[in-house]
């Protein structure tokens, strides 16, 4: 269809609608100008796609991973990949405790018993979003020391001992532990701006912390993570007495700890439960290590042992 004609039709379309007391004409020769382009195009706009749909298109050609399960069906997980997976060890002891007898365990375990108490006292019995906080706050210590490990590694021209790819496994696994809850339960807008006030004192506090005094930073978590095992037993006891539901497992935990369909909400708390009891026997085990006048990097790390 040519210019001329479309503009034609156009403008008699117009002139008949006036005739039934409708002004669709415009009002300026500036306007009647954007009438007549849009009717040359002939071509509605374009309904706008779903960004999120939309293929990436890059020059460097970097093609996403396509990966499956055992069963052959698509992963459809981008936070973590199959071999990433595994079955937890819950045969682990749950139960024991590193007894403070020196002044520096001592000022390491009261550090932690006066942290609790606010959080106790804001949370009491909701669970699912005490677990949100401290799960926000666990994920940082392995992400820092690792940092830290990694730098120095840097400077002195030497190996770590496999140290830092052991506390990244725990800041990764520690961040699961909350990429797990909140598919369960989403928090206030006043937990998040508590998440996010805790971390930045938390991160910023724990990295002068391990310039100070790696030994002492590494007992700090250990002490934590034992606050952690004993928060979640208090979890489980809820869970079994009825006074919280035991809701499906997420698809998310049935896939990174390779667990039954048919899973709960009590079989996912069973397992985070033994994760923070290896993350505590870790960081104790690195603090002995520097007690004893070693470097970190003279013993092996046990890697992937959560």
């Amino acid at each position: 269809m040519s210019r001329t004609s479309s503009a034609t039709k156009l403008f008699s379309s117009l002139l008949i609608q006036s005739k039934h007391g409708h002004r669709l004409l415009p009002s300026s020769p500036a306007s009647f100008a954007g009438v007549r382009n849009w009717s040359a195009s002939a071509t509605p706009p374009a309904k706008e796609e779903n960004p999120s749909n939309k293929p990436v298109v890059s020059y460097w050609g970097v093609a996403p991973t396509k990966l499956a399960k055992e069963d052959g069906s698509a992963w459809k997980w981008n936070c973590f990949r199959p071999w990433e997976s595994y079955k937890p060890d819950l045969s682990i002891d749950v139960k024991k405790h590193h007894k403070a007898d020196t002044l520096m365990d001592k000022g390491a375990y009261w550090t932690v018993q006066t942290l609790k108490f606010p959080t106790y006292l804001f949370f009491q019995r909701r669970h699912m979003c005490h677990a949100m906080l401290l799960e926000t706050v666990a994920a940082v210590p392995g992400m820092v020391g690792g940092m830290l490990l990694h730098c120095k590694s840097l400077r002195r021209f030497e190996q770590s001992g496999g140290w830092i790819k052991a506390l990244l496994e725990e800041a990764e696994n520690e961040r699961m532990h909350l990429m797990t809850f909140i598919e369960l339960a989403k928090p206030k807008w006043y937990e998040r701006a508590l998440v996010f006030a805790v971390q930045g004192v938390f991160f910023n506090a724990y990295f002068l912390a391990y310039l100070a005094s790696p030994k002492l930073a590494h007992r700090i978590v250990g002490y934590l993570e034992e606050e952690a095992v004993n928060s979640y037993t208090e979890f489980l006891r809820d869970l079994d007495n009825g006074s919280f539901e035991n809701v499906p497992a997420p698809a998310i935990a049935i896939d990174y700890w390779r667990m039954p369909p048919d899973s709960t909400l009590r079989d996912v708390v069973m397992v985070i439960r033994a994760d923070e009891a290896h993350h505590r026997d870790l960081n104790h085990y690195a603090s002995d290590i520097q007690c004893q006048g070693l470097e970190l990097k003279d013993s092996p790390a046990p890697l992937g042992y959560h």
